[in-house]
């Protein structure tokens, strides 16, 4: 019922129309069957209206059948369409810090797996629409032909009906178990993925990896979806069997016992041969739908858990202008706990306090672990700390101030995401500053702009963060953050970044912070940050 609920709040006007042109069908078709049947009894009163009656009634079925299975696509595509986009402007309003304690797998799992389960039950709901209007249909016709014959038909198929959903629940809860799994899985592809050259480099962790923890998660997956779909095929054949006992039942018992005429008995085994194939319709979209149920609970989890999408990519209002004289935290704490909220903090930062001028080049040092890049993340406004206040100039931040605060910063971290285009950037000055910036960066020689594309982002590590640097240029924020981002470059353009481009950006107004172990370049910065296992230890000229 949810799947349909999301179909009506997606295009409820369509919906009802191809509703209606359902039930015109199961009625146009209800009528050619009777109409059949009186052909084939030699009703002496129809005979010179079946000819005519046959081809209305047939263009009636082709025009209905036409209308509501376009209207139901339609319907269906505007709905898996909504579900996508509201999936991802929720995740991008979310909290960072909330983002990563959900996990990439199952992100990853429910905007592709779970988001085509869905997709998938929408694309049969048309045929499956269009048979339930004809057995609709067959049955008003049966109804009209014999109350008798119609109310022992209705038994039997809440026999049948009754015995398909009870076997169908049993096979649904297979598919749960296996949906499970699936979280498990995404996470062994994102290992094999991202680790492949590890595993190539060591053959008793690839074995290990590969019948250790592949092989089960994906043998689990497939046992439970086997046995799901098992179950639906047993209910299937079930089903198909009550369906020849039906006929037989009216064939050879009926008659008997309630004294049917001919022309009632040919009407309904001519009915029910007719809907063998709707019937079989609506039992093969069972397992479809059940799927999709399984599914359509992991994005309703998915999205219980993210933040709400008016926060931030619907709101295009203007922000207020960018700029600081003072950025200040103010005994900032932040906590990182297990899975559950209950347990004791694994690691904790602060409370800490800092001023930071604008305009000033700040390097926040420590040994690994000590809490800079989360240090990092709350300066830029990616976690909101648990304790503690954030000011800008005399203004305290809060909630609603976060989305402008972002925007003051621009960030290449350790784990940077390169972007093969120039997404956001549309000012003619800066875009003509990007052979500059090439030939700058050393790259000219190996990447150009096409378009609005950098002809390619295959580059070695170094040479992606120099391009991450680029687009950093181009977004001409107030202040910057680097995070280890000279570990990947040589010793030549090493001291390129500390001692020509850092000092560049200085003189331009900037504020710019630096994660860095290179003691020899200290001198650089203004101030050095020093954290020690979460605890701040310095905070002063180099």
């Amino acid at each position: 019922m949810k799947l349909f609920q999301i179909l009506l709040e997606a295009a409820w006007p369509t919906i009802v129309a191809a509703a209606i042109a359902g039930l015109l069908n199961g009625g146009s078709t209800a009528a050619l069957i009777a109409l059949i049947n009186a052909t084939l009894q030699k009703t002496p009163a129809l005979q010179r209206l079946l000819p005519w009656g046959f081809i209305l009634l047939g263009t009636l079925l082709l025009l209905t059948h036409f209308s509501s299975q376009v209207l139901l696509v339609r319907a269906a595509q505007q709905a898996v369409y909504e579900m996508r986009l509201l999936l991802s402007r929720q995740i991008l309003a979310s909290p960072l810090r909330q983002l990563e304690t959900i996990g990439h797998p199952q992100l990853l799992a429910t905007l592709t797996e779970d988001v085509d389960a869905v997709s998938r039950s929408f694309s049969v709901l048309p045929n499956l629409f269009n048979a339930i209007a004809i057995v609709i249909g067959c049955l008003i016709y049966m109804g009209w032909l014999s109350p008798p014959l119609f109310f022992a038909l209705v038994a039997l198929i809440v026999i049948g009906t009754g015995s398909y959903l009870f076997l169908a629940g049993r096979a649904k809860k297979f598919l749960e178990q296996a949906r499970q799994q699936q979280d498990h899985l995404f996470h062994h592809f994102r290992t094999l993925t991202e680790g492949n050259k590890e595993l190539k480099l060591n053959r008793q962790r690839r074995l290990a990896f590969f019948y250790g923890e592949l092989t089960p998660t994906a043998q689990k997956t497939r046992q439970q979806n086997e046995l799901g779909y098992m179950v639906f095929a047993i209910a299937a054949s079930w089903g198909q069997l009550l369906l020849f006992v039906t006929i037989g039942f009216f064939l050879f018992t009926l008659p008997h016992l309630l004294g049917a005429t001919p022309t009632v008995l040919s009407g309904y085994v001519l009915t029910i041969i007719y809907l063998m194939l709707p019937m079989q319709q609506v039992i093969d979209a069972i397992p479809v739908f059940s799927r999709a149920s399984v599914a359509l609970k992991k994005v309703e989890s998915l999205q219980l858990s993210l933040g709400d999408p008016r926060q931030d990519i619907n709101n295009r209002g203007e922000l207020p202008p960018l700029g600081w004289k003072t950025l200040s935290l103010r005994q900032i704490c932040h906590q990182y706990r297990g899975s559950h909220e209950d347990e004791p903090a694994t690691f904790t930062l602060g409370p800490l306090s800092l001023t930071i001028e604008a305009g000033e080049l700040v390097f926040i040092v420590g040994g690994n672990g000590s809490g800079k890049s989360t240090l990092a993340k709350i300066i830029t406004g990616l976690y909101i700390p648990d304790q503690g206040e954030i000011w800008v100039d005399d203004h305290c931040l809060q909630l609603q101030d976060y989305e402008w605060y972002r925007q003051h910063f621009v960030a290449v971290f350790s784990d940077f995401y390169l972007f093969d285009s120039l997404l956001g950037i549309e000012s003619p000055e800066r875009l003509a500053l990007i052979p500059h910036y090439l030939e700058k960066l050393r790259l000219s020689h190996k990447v150009r702009l096409e378009g609005n594309r950098f002809s390619t982002t295959s580059l070695s590590q170094g040479e992606r963060k120099r391009l991450a640097l680029l687009l950093a240029y181009l977004d001409d924020r107030p202040a910057y953050l680097f995070d280890e981002w000279a570990a990947d470059q040589d010793p030549m353009f090493r001291d390129i970044f500390y001692r020509q481009l850092l000092p560049e950006l200085k003189a331009q107004g900037k504020t710019v912070f630096v994660i860095s172990h290179d003691d020899r370049y200290f001198d650089v910065a203004d101030r050095l940050i020093k954290l020690d296992y979460g605890q701040l230890v310095l905070a002063s000229h180099p």
